[in-house]
């Protein structure tokens, strides 16, 4: 069997990309590199406590629910196996046991079932299946408790909904982000011992016709430095793109990048039909332009002389098998996945600057700092800045684009025949509910803003932080900024009702300035 079929297995058309409860193996080969490539995670330990701790006449269900590809036929294959006379599996609710019934029919006689029976029963469950049937089932208890537990509210102990968008891929922490789930992956398929895969990787290499790219593209993937450097585009997409990292998308995603028709490098950022792909190619950086860059793929694609890049890209060859080219475009995506290796002449790091991630780094430490705030002097500092500099900045920029002559701490409310009404507002970080305030899932933070007395919740991504960031720095959102505006935008609605309430309004046009206030049950004006 030769490396490209062996690879085959990570690919979401392989039949081993959906366990089922197979009586005979495909291949024995194949089903050994399915075992060796299995990790086990933190859902599947909590899964096996609450399995081991069921009693044969427990009346109680465990939902394992998440989205489609994320595992959970994997663990439920694995112990409905030893378990299958301690509870009744049923291991997928999208299916029908008759060509008369849907998957909610379905499901009716199994809920029935458990409702007069006496025995356990485990339930591996999409999240959509589960609204579907909090809709349309008929087994009361069990759609009562579902939809608590959809509505986030807590549920009856017999009840166990373990969801796998509650186990987050990615960490962040003071040293930055990291996902140990897609590090574990990488480092099994590239371990350089005791690795089925490596194994038939060094067959294909003494091959007389061997496989070129895709044993570069091994070795490519088996930098430590290049698997943290996907690692990090993986966490963009969650954070920018929203893209869920589920355990067969990575999986096709890493058989794309080794068996695609380029190089690895190329086939990061190439569009694909695999659905990180297609969200990835978003961040191809070839497509920055800096001088530094502007000026590598002039003199390349010029043929200029560059006797410290031919030395580079003959290492290149000579290491990794890489062959030359011209195409400048394909070399800046090797420099970018290299950034942090220490290979050849090190020419890679000439772009280093050019391709850094501080947006990454900034909102790492901005999450930190609301999510680990326990009231340190420099984390009060630091989060200060940040209100006062970023957030704050940002909302009395946008809130006020129509009316630049504003002061700060002056909110316009609405404009009439070339009068602005205004009102001041006291705006600060409410550093109380930020201590008290965790977030489990790396995806957003919530800040806490005190607008004259009123706390109102924030919660940021990064890309509202870019936003504001942005609107400090002069930039005016427009219609491509639609998704992240509307964050904006609440809070400006929030900040027009508490200022609208002020007991003290400024009429504004030119350089008149009118005090309109209201003292006791009498209206006060002065400036006129």
């Amino acid at each position: 069997m030769r490396l490209k079929e062996v690879l085959s297995v990570l690919s979401k058309s392989s039949p081993y990309a959906v366990s089922t409860e197979r009586k005979q193996a495909i291949s024995k080969s194949l089903d050994d590199l399915k075992d060796y490539l299995y990790i086990k995670t933190e859902i599947e330990d909590d899964f096996r406590q609450y399995l081991t701790a069921l009693s044969p006449t427990d009346k109680k269900i465990i939902f394992l629910c998440g989205s489609s590809g994320d595992g959970k036929s994997e663990i439920l294959t694995r112990y409905s196996r030893d378990f299958s006379t301690r509870a009744k599996f049923h291991l997928d609710a999208t299916h029908s046991f008759s060509p008369s019934d849907n998957a909610i029919q379905t499901l009716d006689h199994l809920f029935s079932e458990f409702e007069s029976g006496s025995h356990p029963l485990v339930v591996g469950i999409n999240i959509g299946m589960l609204s579907n049937y909090a809709e349309e089932g008929d087994v009361e208890s069990i759609k009562e408790a579902i939809k608590l537990f959809l509505e986030g509210k807590e549920t009856d102990s017999n009840f166990i909904f373990l969801d796998f968008e509650s186990y987050p891929k990615f960490e962040l922490n003071a040293e930055g982000h990291a996902s140990s789930f897609a590090k574990s992956i990488l480092e099994k398929i590239t371990a350089p011992n005791e690795n089925i895969i490596r194994q038939y990787f060094d067959m294909e290499l003494q091959a007389i016709d061997k496989d070129k790219k895709l044993c570069t593209n091994y070795q490519l993937l088996s930098l430590p430095e290049v698997q943290d450097r996907i690692i990090d585009i993986l966490f963009k997409a969650r954070l920018m793109k929203d893209q869920f990292l589920t355990a067969r998308t990575l999986l096709d995603f890493i058989n794309t990048l080794l068996a695609g028709d380029s190089y690895l490098f190329d086939n990061l950022f190439e569009p694909s039909d695999n659905e990180l792909s297609s969200k990835i190619v978003e961040f191809d950086p070839s497509n920055l332009r800096t001088s530094n860059i502007d000026k590598f793929i002039l003199s390349l694609s010029l043929g200029l002389l560059d006797e410290e890049f031919d030395e580079y890209a003959s290492f290149l060859s000579s290491e990794f098998g890489i062959r030359r080219t011209k195409n400048p475009y394909s070399y800046l995506r090797l420099f970018y996945l290299l950034k942090d290796t220490d290979l050849g002449n090190g020419y890679h790091k000439k772009f280093s600057f050019d391709f850094s991630e501080s947006l990454l780094d900034r909102y790492s430490k901005t999450w930190n700092l609301h999510n680990k705030y326990d009231g340190n002097p420099e984390d009060k500092k630091s989060l200060r800045l940040f209100y006062r500099d970023t957030l704050i900045a940002a909302i009395h920029r946008y809130n006020n684009r129509n009316a630049t002559n504003l002061d700060k701490g002056q909110f316009l409310i609405s404009s009439h025949n070339g009068y602005q009404v205004v009102t001041e507002v006291d705006i600060k970080p409410d550093l109380n509910n930020i201590r008290t305030k965790k977030e489990s899932s790396p995806s957003t933070f919530t800040a806490f803003v005190k607008l004259n007395d009123k706390t109102v919740e924030v919660p940021v991504n990064i890309n509202l932080l870019n936003l504001m960031e942005s609107i400090v720095n002069g930039y005016r959102p427009n219609k491509h900024d639609k998704n992240t505006v509307v964050l904006l935008d609440e809070f400006a609605d929030e900040l027009s009702q508490i200022a609208a309430h002020s007991k003290t309004l400024l009429i504004v046009r030119g350089n008149k300035h009118y005090k309109v206030s209201q003292v006791d049950e009498d209206i006060e004006v002065s400036g006129v």
